[in-house]
C-alpha cells in the first residue's frame, strides 16, 4: 500500500517506517510538523528541522508544515499536511510511531477516518524494552536529544541507545517508574543511521540548553 510516514526524526517513527517496508508497503513521502511550542502535546520538537537531512538520506520527499503548537489547534495543521500528501502522492494511509499515547493515536486516527485513509501503528502496545532491543538488532544509531523527567539531566544528551543505555534506563524504570522508551515524554531521540538511510548522518554542530531535569540538544547534521 502507498503510505506516508508521520516522521519526527526520532526512533519510533523511523522504526515504524522500517516495519512498514518489511511488510511490503511503499513509503511515498514523509510528513513532519515543526511546532513553535516546545511543549507540544502532539509533536516531537528537538532538532525537528533536521528531518530534511534525514529525508535526503532516505531519498524520500518531505512535507514539512509549521504550526503554532496550540493544543488541539495544531491538529488542523497536521490534517492539512496529510491532505497535501494524499493529493500529491496518492497515499492510501499513514504510518505512525505511536506506542502507548492514546492522546496521539486517537487524534491521528480521527484525521485518517475523516480523510478516508488507513492508519498503521506497527509499534502499538509493544513492550518498551523489547522495542529498544529491536532498534539495536536492526542496527539503528540513535541518540538522546531531549530529557524532561527526574532524574534525567544533561549528562544523558548525546547518549547512544545501546545495551548500556538499556541497562541504565531499566534501572530508572524500576526505581522511578520511568517509561524506558520515553513514552511518558521522559526523553526524545534522533536517528543518525538505520537500514532506511542510504548513508549515515554526521553531527556538524550542536547547541545545548535547559536546566535541572529539562534539557535539549539541537543538532545540525549532514
Amino acid at each position: 500500500m502507498n503510505l506516508a510516514l508521520l516522521f519526527s526524526g526520532g526512533k519510533d517513527s523511523t522504526y515504524a517506517g522500517l516495519l512498514a517496508k518489511k511488510h511490503k508497503h511503499k513509503i511515498s513521502c514523509l510528513i513532519s510538523i515543526e511546532s513553535e511550542n516546545k511543549d507540544s502535546f502532539m509533536f516531537h520538537t528537538p532538532s525537528i528541522s533536521q528531518t530534511k537531512a534525514q529525508a535526503n538520506s532516505m531519498n524520500l520527499p518531505l512535507i514539512s508544515v509549521k504550526t503554532h503548537g496550540k493544543k488541539e489547534l495544531e491538529l488542523i495543521d497536521l490534517e492539512k499536511a496529510i491532505k497535501k500528501a494524499k493529493k500529491k502522492y496518492k497515499i492510501k494511509g499513514v504510518i505512525t510511531g505511536a506506542v502507548e499515547s492514546i492522546y496521539q493515536a486517537s487524534r491521528i486516527q480521527k484525521i485518517c477516518d475523516k480523510l478516508k485513509l488507513e492508519c498503521f501503528n506497527p509499534l502499538w502496545q509493544k513492550d518498551q524494552i523489547e522495542l529498544l532491543n529491536d532498534l539495536i538488532e536492526n542496527k539503528f544509531e540513535a541518540i538522546i536529544i531531549g530529557v524532561s523527567a527526574y532524574p534525567l539531566d544533561d549528562s544523558w544528551l548525546g547518549r547512544k541507545i545501546d545495551k548500556e543505555f538499556i541497562k541504565d534506563i531499566s534501572k530508572l524504570k524500576e526505581k522511578y517508574k520511568i517509561n524506558p522508551a520515553g513514552e511518558g515524554g521522559e526523553f526524545e531521540s534522533f536517528v543518525l543511521n538505520c537500514p532506511l538511510f542510504k548513508k549515515p548522518l554526521k553531527i556538524q554542530g550542536s547547541n545545548t540548553y535547559g536546566e535541572k531535569n529539562s534539557w535539549r540538544l539541537e543538532v545540525n547534521v549532514k
